[in-house]
C-alpha cells in the first residue's frame, strides 16, 4: 500500500509556488484527481463548492488562495507532501515560511504572461532557502499563451540556466501533449478531461526542433560529471544513455541552480508529466544538506548535526499553526529527525518548556487522518499544542536542539478597529489574538494614548481579509478606521547625553547616573547596545536596566511617537550611590540620556516605500506614469511584454497608496494590474515630514 511507504529516498516535500492567478491552486487539483485522491477536479472559483486546498471562505469567494494548505498523495512508489502556497503578495509571508521547511518547489508560470513581479519574489525566496525547482509554464493553450516567450522570460528575469525537458505540441487552443527530450517519444491527449497520455512518435514537423532541444540539455547535463563530460566529447551525445541522462540532470537540479522546464494545460492529464519529475528530479530528505539538519544546543552554545533517520533525537520545526473549526489549534510541524509520536513528551526549545503531544493528523487539505506519529522527513499536523508559535523548536527533552528561527518583515499599514457592540469587545480581543497567533506578520496592539486597538497587516487585501475573517469565523462585526503608515525614526548624527535620575525621599533615595553615545546603526540592524563601562562606575547589575530604559524609550519615539530604528547606544560612564542605586534609578536614567540624546543626534522621519510593477496597455502609459508621480513615486524602468504590453516597475511612498488598485483600474478602463511589496524605509522630505509630526502630535 502507498500509505506504507517508508523508504525516506521515496519521500517529496514540495511546495507550489507562483504569482497570482498563474493556476497554482489548479495545478495542485489536478494532480490531487492524477493520483486518485479526488474523483473531480473542482474548479477554484466556481459553484461547486472551490478548490480542496482552498478550504477557507475568503478563499473559495476570492478565488485566491491565502493560507498554505498540506496536501499528502502518492505517485508511482512516492509519497509527495504537497502545500500550495498563496501568489499574493500580501501573503507572501505564507511562502517564506512554507520554503522554509520543504525541499523542493514547482514553479508554476502563467503562459500568456510568462515571468510576473511575485514570480521573481517567490523565485529569490526559493534561492534564500536553497530550494531546488522545476519550472511548470501553466496555461500555454490559453491565446497569448507561448511556452518560448515564457522561457525566454525565465532567462532574462531569473535565470539563463533553466533548460526546456519536454516542448509543447501544438500552439494556444490546438496544444495536444508534450515531446519528452529525455525518451525522445510524443505524449498526447485530445483534451484536459483525458484519463491518460498516448505514447507515439514526435510529429515529423518538430523532428529537428526536439533533436537540437535534446543536444542543448544533453551539454547541460553532462557537466554535472566530468567522467560523462569526457565521454559525450569522445563518443558523441548517442553514447549518453537515458539512466545516464536523467542522473546528470537530477544532480544538476539537486545542486539548486539549474531548472528543467516544462508547460501545458495545468488541469488535464499533463500533470502526470510534472508528477514525474517531481519524482525523477526533485530532492528528498537525504538529498538536501546530506540529509542533515544543523542546529544549536541551548545549553552549551554549541553546533549539532542530527540525520534524517528515525533512530536520531526527535528534531523538529513548527512551521504553520491553523484554527480548524471542527479540533481548534492545529500545528504543522515538518520532521527532520527521530519520531514524534502521539502521547510523548517534547521539549518546546524556543520557550523551555515541555509539553505532551495529543493527537497527530495526516492532513488531506480540509479532511484529516488520524496517525500514532510523523517519522524524519515527514510532514503533519498537531492537535491542540500550546505555547507554539510559527518558528518553533520541538525536540527530544533529553537532547535539546534550537533550529534557526524563521524571520518576517514588520507589517507596514495599520487600521484602529472596534466591535460594533459593546458586548463584542470581549470576542474580538479573542478573535484578534487567534488570527495573530496563526498570522506571525499580523499583529494587534492597544494605542496607550487613545486606547484604541490597532491591527497591522502587509497591505490592505490582508487587512480586509483580517476582518472578514473576524465576522465568519468569530462572529464579530467590527468598524475599521483609515488606514496607517507604520513611520519609524532614526538618526543621522551622532551625540552624547547624560541621564540622571536624583530622588531624595524621606526614606532611602534614588540615584542613578550614566553617560551614553548614540550613533547610527547600518539600514536594517536595529538596536544594537554596547557596554564600554570600565572600572565599575556603573555597576555589572545595573546595565542591563540602563538598556532596557534606552529601549523602551526608543520604542516610544522622540519626535513623533514612533518606534526609533538602527541605532548604536554605548554606555560608557556614569556614577552610582552605595545606598540609594537600584535597577529603577539606573533604567530611569537610560530613559532620560536616550530623550536628550536622540534630540541631539539630528532625527528624521522614516516612512515605507513600496516596490511596484504595474502592467498596462501602452495607450494607458502616460496616464499611469503620471499618476506615479503625482504620489511622490520615482520611476525605476519600463520594458516591453507580449501583446503591446507595458511593464512599470517603480518605487513610491506607501502613504500615497491607499487606494490605488482602485484608482489604477479607473484609469485604464480595468485593463492595468499592479503589485507591491515592501522596499524599504526612506526619509521623508521635510515638508511632509512636518505635516506628519503636527498630525501626530496634535492627537
Amino acid at each position: 500500500m502507498a500509505s506504507e511507504i517508508k523508504d525516506l529516498s521515496k519521500f517529496r516535500n514540495i511546495g507550489i509556488i507562483a504569482h497570482i492567478d498563474a493556476g497554482k491552486t489548479t495545478t495542485s487539483e489536478a494532480i490531487l484527481y492524477r493520483t486518485g485522491l479526488k474523483h473531480k477536479i473542482s474548479l477554484v472559483k466556481g459553484d461547486d463548492g472551490g478548490a480542496t486546498t482552498d478550504w477557507m471562505e475568503q478563499e473559495k469567494e476570492r478565488g485566491i488562495t491565502i493560507t498554505s494548505a498540506a496536501v499528502t498523495t502518492y505517485w508511482k512508489g512516492h509519497k509527495i507532501n504537497i502545500i500550495d502556497t498563496p501568489g499574493h503578495i500580501d501573503f507572501t509571508a505564507e511562502v517564506e515560511r512554507s520554503l522554509r521547511v520543504l525541499d523542493g518547489a514547482v514553479v508554476v508560470f502563467d503562459g500568456k504572461m510568462g515571468v510576473e513581479a511575485q514570480s521573481e519574489t517567490v523565485w529569490r525566496q526559493a534561492t534564500k532557502y536553497g530550494v531546488p525547482r522545476i519550472c511548470f509554464v501553466n496555461k500555454i493553450n490559453q491565446i497569448g499563451g507561448d511556452f518560448y516567450k515564457s522561457l525566454d522570460s525565465i532567462h532574462k528575469r531569473l535565470s539563463k540556466n533553466a533548460v526546456a525537458i519536454h516542448l509543447p505540441i501544438g500552439f494556444e487552443k490546438d496544444i495536444c501533449g508534450v515531446v519528452d527530450l529525455i525518451d525522445m517519444k510524443a505524449y498526447t491527449y485530445k483534451d484536459y478531461a483525458d484519463h491518460e497520455l498516448t505514447v507515439g512518435e514526435i510529429p515529423a514537423d518538430m523532428l529537428e526542433k526536439a533533436k537540437n532541444a535534446r543536444s542543448m540539455l544533453v551539454e547541460e547535463a553532462v557537466q554535472a560529471d566530468e567522467a560523462l563530460m569526457e565521454k559525450f566529447f569522445n563518443q558523441g551525445e548517442e553514447a549518453i544513455t537515458e539512466i545516464e541522462l536523467k542522473a546528470a540532470l537530477r544532480k544538476r537540479v539537486l545542486d539548486g541552480d539549474f531548472y528543467l522546464v516544462t508547460g501545458g494545460d495545468g488541469r488535464g492529464v499533463i500533470v502526470e508529466k510534472v508528477l514525474d519529475l517531481v519524482a525523477d528530479y526533485l530532492p528528498s530528505p537525504l538529498d538536501r544538506d546530506q540529509g542533515q539538519t544543523v542546529g544549536i544546543n541551548p545549553k552549551t552554545g554549541e553546533q549539532e548535526i542530527r540525520k534524517a533517520s528515525d533512530s536520531e533525537p526527535l528534531t523538529a520545526l513548527a512551521f504553520k499553526i491553523a484554527s480548524d473549526p471542527f479540533v481548534g489549534k492545529l500545528v504543522f510541524i515538518r520532521v527532520y529527525a527521530g519520531k514524534l509520536t502521539s502521547g510523548s513528551g517534547v521539549l518546546n526549545a524556543t520557550t523551555g518548556n515541555k509539553e505532551r503531544i495529543g493527537r497527530i493528523v495526516r492532513m488531506f487539505a480540509d479532511k484529516r487522518e488520524e496517525i500514532s506519529e510523523i517519522c524524519a522527513g515527514d510532514i503533519a499536523a498537531v492537535v491542540g499544542m500550546k505555547d507554539v508559535t510559527t518558528g518553533t523548536t520541538i525536540c527530544d527533552p533529553a537532547h535539546p536542539i534550537h533550529l534557526e528561527d524563521i524571520s518576517f518583515p514588520e507589517p507596514p499599514v495599520s487600521i484602529a478597529v472596534e466591535p460594533k457592540t459593546k458586548s463584542d469587545q470581549e470576542k474580538m480581543g479573542l478573535g484578534l489574538s487567534k488570527l495573530a497567533e496563526e498570522d506571525p506578520t499580523f499583529k494587534v496592539h492597544t494605542d496607550e494614548e487613545t486606547g484604541q486597538t490597532i491591527i497591522s497587516g502587509m497591505g490592505e487585501l490582508h487587512l480586509e481579509i483580517i476582518i472578514d475573517r473576524l465576522k465568519k469565523e468569530h462572529n464579530v462585526e467590527a468598524n475599521t478606521g483609515a488606514p496607517q503608515v507604520a513611520y519609524r525614526e532614526t538618526i543621522r548624527g551622532t551625540a552624547e547625553a547624560q541621564g540622571k535620575h536624583v530622588k531624595q525621599s524621606g526614606g532611602s533615595g534614588q540615584y542613578g547616573d550614566v553617560w551614553v553615545k548614540f550613533e547610527p546603526n547600518e539600514p536594517g540592524k536595529g538596536f544594537e547596545f554596547i557596554d564600554q563601562i570600565k572600572g565599575g562606575v556603573v555597576p555589572q547589575e545595573f546595565r542591563k536596566p540602563v538598556q532596557k530604559g534606552i529601549e523602551e524609550t526608543l520604542q516610544g519615539g522622540v519626535i513623533a511617537g514612533y518606534p526609533v530604528v538602527d541605532v548604536k547606544a554605548t554606555l560608557y560612564d556614569g556614577s552610582y550611590h552605595d545606598v540609594d542605586s537600584n535597577e529603577l534609578a539606573f533604567k530611569l536614567a537610560g530613559s532620560l540620556a536616550t530623550k536628550a540624546g536622540i534630540q541631539k543626534a539630528n532625527p528624521v522621519l522614516l516612512e515605507p516605500v513600496m516596490k511596484m510593477e504595474i502592467t498596462t496597455p501602452e495607450e494607458f502609459m502616460g496616464d499611469v506614469i503620471g499618476d506615479i508621480n503625482s504620489r511622490r513615486g520615482r520611476i525605476d524602468s519600463m520594458e516591453d511584454l507580449n501583446g503591446g504590453a507595458k511593464l512599470i516597475k517603480a518605487f513610491c511612498p506607501l502613504a500615497n497608496l491607499f487606494g490605488y488598485t482602485s484608482d489604477l483600474r479607473s484609469m485604464s478602463q480595468g485593463r492595468a494590474a499592479s503589485t507591491m511589496e515592501l522596499h524599504a524605509y526612506e526619509e521623508v522630505p521635510p515638508n511632509v515630514a512636518q505635516e506628519v509630526i503636527e498630525k501626530r502630535n496634535a492627537k
